[in-house]
């Protein structure tokens, strides 16, 4: 490690959202196993949590003042607008972004700080030999790894894994996006080029379950989509062009068929299917200008990736720390 590590500020954001069994503990190891190495301060983002875990955060910024800091917002406005919310108040040279479900262990941590302290990355990714998500999480991850390799020419072998590190000029870069809809992931890959990984431990969910829900999974399609990439509009496009063709031909055929057997009675059947086709594909476009018109509507009306209700961050008591 180098040998300037202890001089480097370490920034832990940790979204927070059933977290109450989680965040203590989790909070209680990483300053345990992190303060001896580097200065650290844990950035807690309560994500509108319907447990206990805002009270268990206040307690924790309390136990640890100084080093533990609590952001509590409004209303529920998803991962990334909670990971934002950590990035505009971390004040370390790194920040990493990690879960409150202790999947990532803490020794992993120190072995991801390391790395990119001696290697000088903008971002280090994680990536797992093997992973403990369910079944429809990983099914998820998959499907939107393809998603941005085809949105946002991510580089094929790289995992976007919600456990990462970030230096401070890709934070700064970060936080200049103010539109509603951000995608952390997706921002990051806009940005900078000099992108490493590393394998981690990865262990099973030990409390509670995962809020990995289709509707979050949808809601993240949706922002890989439309915030980052015109690409839908352009394959709506092409299909319209391609089954117009394809609409044409059959003219011709129903046309030419007419002409050589003029008894043949017109086809109920085909012809409610190529309404129903033509119909479902300009259904289909409409959606994607409509989402595009939609998206942008919300950030000309500046609506707010967050709103910060409470913060909670004591000082050191002087004399102390």
């Amino acid at each position: 490690m180098n040998s300037n590590s202890e001089n480097r500020k370490i920034s832990v954001i940790i979204p927070v959202y059933n977290g109450e069994q989680s965040i203590g503990r989790l909070a209680d190891e990483l300053i345990s196993q992190l303060s001896p190495i580097f200065k650290i301060e844990i950035v807690l983002v309560n994500d509108c949590s319907p447990d206990n875990s805002e009270e268990i955060c206040i307690a924790l910024t309390g136990k640890y003042p100084g080093i533990v800091s609590l952001y509590s917002l409004a209303i529920n406005s998803g991962e990334h607008n909670a990971v934002m919310a950590g990035l505009n108040m971390t004040t370390g040279d790194f920040a990493v972004i990690m879960d409150d479900d202790f999947q990532n262990p803490v020794s992993e941590v120190i072995k991801l700080v390391s790395y990119m302290i001696i290697h000088d990355f903008d971002v280090v990714y994680t990536y797992y030999a093997v992973k403990k998500h369910s079944y429809f999480r990983n099914f998820g991850s998959r499907f939107n790894d393809m998603v941005a390799n085809l949105m946002l020419k991510k580089p094929h072998n790289l995992y976007l894994s919600s456990f990462k590190i970030i230096n401070r000029f890709l934070i700064n870069e970060i936080i200049k996006y103010d539109l509603p809809y951000p995608y952390i992931d997706g921002l990051i890959l806009q940005t900078t080029s000099n992108i490493s990984k590393i394998e981690v431990a990865h262990q099973p969910r030990q409390t509670g379950k995962s809020n990995y829900t289709l509707k979050k999974l949808i809601s993240l399609w949706l922002n890989t989509f439309t915030s980052f990439s015109i690409l839908p509009l352009r394959l709506a496009t092409i299909l319209g062009f391609i089954f117009s063709i394809i609409g044409f031909l059959i003219g011709i055929h129903a046309l030419i068929e007419k002409i050589n057997n003029p008894d043949v009675p017109v086809g109920y059947t085909s012809l409610v299917v190529i309404i129903s086709v033509f119909a479902g594909i300009q259904l289909i476009a409409v959606g994607i200008v409509g989402e595009y018109l939609g998206r942008s509507f919300m950030s000309q009306n500046k609506r707010p990736q967050y709103i910060i209700r409470k913060s909670y961050k004591k000082e050191v008591p002087d004399g102390e720390g």
